[in-house]
């Protein structure tokens, strides 16, 4: 008997049954692999937050700077300083860090006027804050601020430097062509008319300065701070001049020649209503006026 011929032919359906088993565990194992892949990118930041951006952390401390600047808190100043110097590298942000960490030496100098600090200390601090000045200014040649902030620390530094004629001469050298670039370049800058200020108040009137073109000058500053404010877009760029410009307002109608305390108290008191801890005005300036008003009633 011969054997069926259909009995020397393999069936075939085991074959396509494990062909279709195997197809279909690949496409199972693709899909697996797809998911897992869509859960690790959608899961991974909850997970693992990834850590803040450099310019989001700058504006952080900037804004540390300005108030620790307010309060007259010189040690964080001095701390904050050194806080910025993590990111001098960055190239995108490197002109307005080098500002920024100028601003709180600068500040801190101005600070230490108020609290008879050591002349010395006074005179590194503003020093290093130029250099931190000029090196924002070599980033970005067009920065207006960071030659203004060098104006003011020349400006103290002169007055520290009262009784020695040559060094004197040596600063104002170096300060009067920055004062005469700004006065063209940006005559409307409040800021510098912030630190113009006290070089008009204390030039005689027959040299075009005087205590009524210092007060000129900060009110027009203000109008223009307050023109600006609205415009301001980046975080790094200054855009303080406003409550300066009060203070130095409120400063002025007490010491002009005759003084107007009431003047001064509302100036003064504005400044807090933008800056209610600001420990100069606050602390400082307001109770020199209130004794001020006092001492002229009948």
């Amino acid at each position: 008997m011969q054997p069926s011929k259909t009995a020397l032919v393999p069936s075939c359906e085991p074959l396509l049954a494990t062909r279709h088993t195997s197809n279909a565990v690949r496409r199972d194992a693709r899909r697996e692999l797809v998911l897992m892949a869509i859960l690790v990118v959608s899961v991974s930041p909850a997970l693992a937050a990834p850590p803040e951006r450099p310019p989001e952390t700058v504006v952080k401390l900037v804004a540390q700077v300005q108030r620790a600047d307010y309060e007259g808190n010189r040690a964080a100043l001095q701390s904050l300083y050194g806080d910025l110097e993590h990111f001098i590298a960055d190239e995108k942000l490197a002109s307005r860090v080098r500002y920024w960490r100028g601003f709180a030496l600068w500040r801190r100098a101005i600070n230490g006027f108020n609290v008879s600090a050591d002349p010395k200390d006074l005179e590194h601090d503003l020093t290093q804050a130029i250099a931190e000045f000029k090196e924002s200014s070599a980033k970005d040649p067009a920065f207006v601020d960071a030659k203004v902030g060098t104006i003011s620390c020349l400006g103290s530094l002169i007055y520290l430097a009262l009784g020695h004629a040559d060094r004197v001469q040596e600063l104002i050298a170096q300060s009067s062509p920055l004062v005469k670039e700004l006065r063209v370049s940006a005559p409307d800058n409040p800021r510098f008319l912030w630190v113009l200020g006290p070089i008009l108040w204390n030039t005689p009137a027959e040299r075009g300065g005087g205590q009524d073109k210092a007060i000129e000058g900060y009110q027009k500053g203000l109008e223009a701070a307050r023109k600006l404010k609205a415009s301001a877009t980046d975080p790094l760029d200054p855009s303080w001049g406003e409550p300066e410009l009060l203070m130095s307002l409120a400063w002025s109608n007490l010491n002009r020649t005759p003084p107007d305390p009431n003047a001064a108290d509302q100036y003064a008191h504005s400044a807090l209503a933008l800056v209610p801890y600001w420990h100069y005005v606050r602390d400082i300036l307001v109770p020199q006026i209130q004794k001020a008003k006092a001492a002229a009633k009948p």
